[in-house]
């Protein structure tokens, strides 16, 4: 293998000017950049370890979603089973359940959110109007991570928001505190032109902004003839990852004038959200946003809380939320939504294990926290608690592993357990009857 003759930093980043703006083009981890064995950067630091939540609102249905069998020796049900080929790469945790206070929607989300009670600031029609009492997950993992990568934290929306006026707690994920959010960006255009540097421009800027591609195409010429075959391979896989999010992007771009409201990026057809299409849209940009260590810290919110979306792919007939309160029996109708939203969940994960890391991939260094705000939805219960923490952890989860919890464990040391798999050295987590300082060690490697 033909190496450079000193090793390249990691920091490397290609820069140009398009239509009279700067550039950037970050670049994925290289052999280049790292040590021999490829698991650690050249001069020694490890690689890193990112920390996420991938959320959907409105539960599971148990008797399709709790795994058979534990430890090692699981099987997936119907509502999981597109995780099977992630098998390595997720683990389950069952039998917990929520300790603080009990309200159906809001003291689920924040109590798996922050480990804390709700913080209610109020009342409206028959329920209540709530916020996080303290910061999320994500974004303790954040003040870790923090100087460390460009981008604090990302925080990305698909499904879109319906409308509530409950609060905070059931329109946002990422809160830094009591009413004090991280709003999702819901626009895959408006975080690529984040991540990479364009910002927002004039119109006539648009034809001359062609590509950030273009604008450093003698830079990536030069770099492909100074490394090896296998890192030319990695970059031409990373530098077409941003060609067809940019061509799928620029292709729904429209110009508007000055004041008036942008145009939507995936608009409904005929009544119907695009959900695939902005689900892989913004999985591609989380997973090259992590890839290039322009974040550490994420949130995927597929569906806020208590979501109205209308799973439309499965036949629904009317919003999830309605359903999960209407649908009699087994609710067939809600099982089949939860089985598409799990398999938008395995593609994001698919994503992120398409791009080589070190010696192994980008999932193997992640630690990702997917849940819900609740059990099953028609009794908005909080115990056998729907958790799945994805990745490896840069080695410190074992995957692959289901943890049946006995005697209904609070769900903060699952919460815990995902958090110090990302590296961050919390000693605990949550407050009052959420507080926890242990994890799951059974998941630990």
């Amino acid at each position: 293998m033909i190496t450079l003759q000193k090793p390249m930093h990691r920091r490397t980043w290609l820069k140009g000017i398009l239509g009279g703006v700067a550039a950037t083009v970050a670049l994925p981890p290289l052999e280049a950049m790292m040590n021999l064995h490829g698991n650690a950067w050249a001069n020694g630091d490890p690689l890193p370890t990112r920390f996420g939540v991938w959320f959907w609102g409105n539960g599971i249905r148990r008797e399709h979603w709790i795994p058979d069998g534990t430890g090692f020796d699981w099987r997936p049900r119907a509502e999981t089973a597109s995780l099977e080929q992630h098998r390595q790469h997720v683990s389950f945790i069952t039998g917990c359940e929520i300790k603080t206070h009990r309200h159906p929607h809001h003291s689920g989300m924040t109590g798996i959110m922050t480990g804390m009670p709700l913080h209610q600031n109020g009342t409206t029609r028959d329920t209540i109007v709530s916020t996080f009492a303290g910061p999320s997950v994500d974004q303790i993992a954040a003040a870790h991570y923090q100087g460390q990568t460009p981008f604090r934290s990302l925080e990305v929306a698909v499904c879109k928001f319906w409308g509530t006026d409950e609060g905070t707690t059931f329109q946002h994920l990422s809160h830094n505190g009591p009413n004090n959010v991280n709003a999702s960006e819901y626009n895959p255009r408006r975080v690529f032109d984040r991540l990479f540097g364009m910002g927002p421009s004039a119109p006539q800027l648009d034809l001359a902004r062609r590509s950030v591609l273009d604008s450093v195409k003698g830079q990536i010429t030069r770099l492909q003839g100074k490394v090896g075959a296998r890192d030319r391979a990695r970059l031409d896989q990373h530098f077409e990852s941003i060609r067809a999010i940019e061509l799928r992007l620029g292709a729904a771009q429209a110009a508007c004038a000055v004041g008036e409201p942008p145009l939507p990026d995936y608009p409904d057809i005929e009544g119907r959200e695009q959900i695939q299409e902005k689900n892989t849209a913004m999985s591609q940009l989380v997973a090259l946003a992590l890839a290039c260590d322009l974040t550490r810290a994420f949130s995927v919110m597929f569906s806020t809380a208590g979501s109205g979306v209308i799973v439309w792919p499965t036949g629904a007939p009317n919003s999830l939320h309605q359903m999960c309160h209407d649908e009699p029996g087994a609710q067939p109708q809600v099982h089949a939504a939860v089985t598409y939203i799990m398999e938008r969940l395995s593609d994001f994960l698919g994503h992120l294990k398409a791009i080589p890391e070190g010696d192994g991939n980008l999932l193997d260094h992640c630690s990702i926290l997917c849940t819900t705000e609740l059990s099953e939805g028609n009794v908005h219960s909080n115990d056998e608690y729907p958790i799945i923490i994805a990745g490896r952890g840069g080695g410190r989860l074992k995957g692959g592993y289901h943890h049946r919890a006995g005697g209904n464990p609070n769900t903060s040391h699952a919460v815990l357990t995902a958090l110090r798999a990302g590296g961050v050295p919390a000693p605990n987590f949550g407050a009052g009857p959420g507080l926890v300082d242990a994890s799951f060690g059974e998941l630990e490697a």
